[in-house]
C-alpha cells in the first residue's frame, strides 16, 4: 500500500511539473484550450444508497452542457453548466401496504461548476472539476383508485475528473468519470450517491 501511494504521488508531481514545460511549445495566441465551448454527452449512470450501493439503479445518461475556458501556459481555468436526462427508473409493489404501487424515475440533473485542467499536449488536456448539482425525482404512489403523484428537487455536490482531445478544426471529444451526492431523501432512510461515466463530443468557438 505504501508503494502504491509512493507511486502514485510522484506521478501527480510528475505531471504537475511536465504539464507547464509540454505547454511552453504551444504560443498563447494559439492556445486551443481558450473559448467558448457547447458539447453533446452520453453515458452511464447509477443512484443507489450510498449505505447499501447493492441496491443500485442503472441506466442512460443524456445532454448537452455549455462553458468557457482560459488557458494560460499550460493551465486552463473554466466554468460550465450542463442539464441531462436519465432513463433510471424503478417500480416496486405491495410496499407501504397490500396492492399498492410506487413508481421512482430520475428527472432532469442541473450542475453549474468549475475545472481546472493542464495541458500535456497541444491537443490533450487533462481535468478536473467541481460544482453544485440538483437533480429531480419523480414519485407516482397509487393504490386502488387511490393515486399521488411527488416531484422532489436534490441539491448536492459533484466531482469528477476527465480528459479532452482535439480534433480537426474546433471540435474535440472527451471521457469522463464523476461522483454525486445528494444527502438524504425526505421521508425515505436514504442516502443517495450518484456515479456517472460519459463520453461527450463538442466544438469551441
Amino acid at each position: 500500500m505504501r508503494k502504491i501511494i509512493i507511486t502514485t504521488a510522484g506521478a501527480a508531481l510528475a505531471l504537475g511539473i511536465a504539464a507547464p514545460a509540454f505547454a511552453q511549445d504551444v504560443p498563447v495566441e494559439q492556445a486551443p484550450f481558450t473559448g467558448a465551448r457547447a458539447e453533446a454527452i452520453l453515458g452511464y449512470d447509477r443512484v443507489a444508497d450510498g449505505k447499501d450501493n447493492s441496491n443500485g439503479k442503472d441506466g442512460l445518461l443524456y445532454g448537452g452542457a455549455i462553458g468557457y475556458d482560459a488557458q494560460v501556459g499550460g493551465v486552463v481555468l473554466g466554468v460550465e453548466g450542463e442539464i441531462t436526462g436519465s432513463t433510471i427508473k424503478t417500480r416496486n409493489s405491495n410496499l407501504l401496504t397490500a396492492g399498492d404501487n410506487i413508481r421512482v424515475k430520475a428527472g432532469r440533473d442541473l450542475y453549474a461548476g468549475a475545472r481546472l485542467g493542464f495541458v500535456l499536449s497541444p491537443d490533450t488536456l487533462l481535468y478536473a472539476k467541481a460544482g453544485y448539482t440538483n437533480a429531480r425525482f419523480n414519485t407516482d404512489y397509487s393504490i386502488g383508485t387511490a393515486r399521488i403523484e411527488q416531484g422532489d428537487n436534490l441539491g448536492g455536490f459533484r466531482v469528477g475528473a476527465g480528459i479532452e482531445r482535439k480534433l480537426s478544426g474546433n471540435t474535440y471529444v472527451k471521457g469522463e468519470y464523476r461522483y454525486s451526492h445528494y444527502g438524504k431523501l425526505d421521508g425515505y432512510d436514504i442516502d443517495l450517491d450518484r456515479h456517472q461515466v460519459l463520453a461527450g463530443v463538442g466544438v469551441r468557438f
